[in-house]
């Protein structure tokens, strides 16, 4: 209720709180942090950004290693550059990742698969964490075609989502599929600030997710088996960090 300032005729300092007594008394320290963060925060304010950066500088791989499930592989026998784009190949799985930690970031990037070879897959893994293997720990915002938007919890990934759009570790997007028709470039918008995190896919609010772990972590591209096939990335051309 919102009172208009004219219409108040004193205020007075209240000496007893309105809060009951002995309130806390039955929490946890853990729950207790919870609610002091959650009072502290504000979801709807927008995040502030630091200077835009390239998280990839479109002509080799410096600020990125890989890791593939077949160890014989190299990165070149999956990853490659072409005319300023990344093309994966799919196979061996894997991914590439950033060598540096990220925690609070927007960043934006656009991908398309080869409407001969069909529709693909692919993920943007979030926050990795631990060591690198098939899959790590992380936050992936999905890429497969007809689900980008989707978010899929990888390795019990501390996050709140929406349990009516979830099945297991995977959250469905709030919108029908917006994705471009095959061979079309898509762009998606990856805001994770703090324990927010929103799915942005073609200018459209796909997902959102409430309390993820504020870690810093690695951000991934994901080679993910014969679906990957034809998927081309103009990756990280904006990444901006939160100040």
């Amino acid at each position: 209720m919102v009172i208009p300032a004219k219409d108040v005729d004193e205020k007075i300092k209240q000496k007893i709180s309105a809060m009951p007594e002995g309130l806390a008394l039955g929490m946890t320290p853990q729950q207790l942090a919870d609610l002091a963060a959650f009072l502290s925060e504000d979801p709807a304010r927008k995040p502030k950004l630091g200077p835009e950066t390239a998280l990839w500088n479109g002509r080799d791989f410096a600020g990125w290693t890989y890791h593939l499930s077949d160890p014989k592989k190299k990165m070149e026998d999956v990853w490659s550059i072409d005319g300023g784009e990344i093309v994966c190949k799919g196979n061996p799985v894997g991914y590439i990742r950033t060598t540096a930690d990220y925690t609070s970031f927007v960043l934006t990037l656009d991908w398309r698969f080869d409407p001969k070879k069909g529709p693909g897959n692919s993920g943007v893994l979030l926050r990795m964490v631990g060591q690198d293997r098939v899959w790590p720990k992380s936050v992936e915002a999905q890429l497969m075609s007809r689900d980008a938007g989707d978010i899929w919890d990888i390795d019990d990934f501390p996050i709140l989502v929406d349990p009516a759009r979830t099945d297991g570790r995977r959250t469905v997007k709030l919108q029908p599929c917006n994705e471009k028709p095959l061979g079309e470039w898509n762009h998606y918008e990856i805001t994770l600030d703090r324990g927010e995190l929103r799915l942005v896919v073609n200018g459209e609010l796909q997902n959102r997710a409430s309390w993820v772990e504020e870690v810093p972590g690695k951000i991934c591209l994901q080679s993910e088996g014969p679906r990957s096939t034809s998927a081309t990335f103009a990756c990280g051309r904006s990444c901006r960090r939160r100040r």
